[in-house]
């Protein structure tokens, strides 16, 4: 089984392109590469009615964040301040970070 790449990270914040969430910006919940979808926060919301039980102690109607599909989101660039596309370059001390493509700024959080 071929592992999918996704163009997004966890932690990113991301702005969504289409859909009924179209413009909302959020941070990436979490990566679903196999099945090329992303949890944004905020974005998708599915309302699940749960029975109570030992892990939910009350039961009762929960909102949750739903998947969607990695190619409906962009990072969201600071400077631009827009969802932009994501290059890639190799820094002096050899490390590779992401980048706007329009811009340039580079995305990645340094540490």
């Amino acid at each position: 089984m071929t592992m999918n790449k996704v163009h997004v990270k966890k932690g990113d914040t991301v702005v969504v392109l289409s859909g009924k969430d179209k413009g909302k910006k959020g941070k990436v919940l979490g990566v679903l590469a196999s099945e090329n979808k992303v949890l944004v926060e905020g974005v998708n919301m599915l309302t699940k009615h749960e029975k109570p039980s030992k892990k939910v102690a009350k039961g009762g109607i929960i909102h949750q964040e739903g998947a969607i599909n990695s190619s409906k989101v962009a990072v969201y660039c600071p400077s631009c301040a827009a969802g932009r596309r994501v290059g890639h370059s190799i820094l002096n001390d050899g490390k590779k970070v992401r980048k706007c493509v329009k811009c340039g700024e580079i995305l990645d959080n340094q540490k």
